[in-house]
């Protein structure tokens, strides 16, 4: 299938009517919640992660009682969440610049976002977009393997796949187009099983393969 401009606009199309008013997994009711949901999501499931913050966020749900925890505490706080002794320096850190730096809150900025101890470009994009509701494109795993799979984005790399989804996607759609793919590589396009043969995107997309079901 030779990749156009009207296919990737199908291909969006219909990921809207499927996915319209899809909401991150993450349960939070701040930028900083978020942000720290957002950390300990690496390598652990969002269902994890909201039992483990619930949790949390019930003992320290700002940057001051955090630290005030202190290191060990933390840790037993998050220790279920995977990789929890890193996540929790990176926490106790990131709470000491939003002290030291911004009273407290997290800035809204995407630069000073990627100066924290724990965040990346990834976690950034979520916390602009999800968090200050600004346009961006988060790439996980999801959203990578999704892109490439339809084409709608090609890269090696999740920046390659960013830059390729700005250009192929209309700025005003970028958040939401965000959480589209995410959960449609949740429910359909999954990594070891896509299940193609029942995909709404099957006439659209080039990875199409009828078998790839029971494969």
């Amino acid at each position: 299938m030779r990749m156009t401009k009207k296919i990737r606009e199908e291909q969006l199309a219909i990921l809207e009517k499927i996915y319209a008013g899809a909401k991150p997994a993450l349960l939070f009711r701040n930028p900083f919640e978020l942000l720290i949901a957002v950390i300990l999501s690496a390598q652990c499931t969002d269902k994890r992660v909201n039992v483990t913050t619930a949790r949390l966020f019930q003992k320290a749900a700002t940057p001051e009682a955090i630290l005030a925890l202190g290191l060990e505490q933390l840790e037993d706080e998050i220790r279920d969440c995977g990789l929890f002794r890193n996540k929790a320096k990176n926490i106790l850190a990131t709470c000491q610049i939003l002290c030291e730096k911004y009273g407290g809150e997290v800035p809204d900025d995407f630069a000073a976002l990627q100066t924290l101890p724990g965040v990346g470009r990834k976690t950034a994009n979520v916390v602009e977009s999800v968090g200050f509701h600004h346009p961006a494109i988060a790439v996980d795993t999801h959203v990578f393997r999704v892109s490439n799979r339809l084409r709608l984005a090609v890269g090696s790399t999740p920046l390659e796949v960013e830059q390729g989804l700005r250009k192929a996607i209309p700025m005003d759609k970028w958040s939401d187009a965000h959480h589209w793919l995410i959960w449609h590589g949740r429910k359909v396009c999954k990594a070891r099983k896509p299940l193609c043969d029942g995909c709404p995107l099957a006439s659209v997309c080039p990875s199409f393969s009828p078998a790839a079901e029971g494969a």
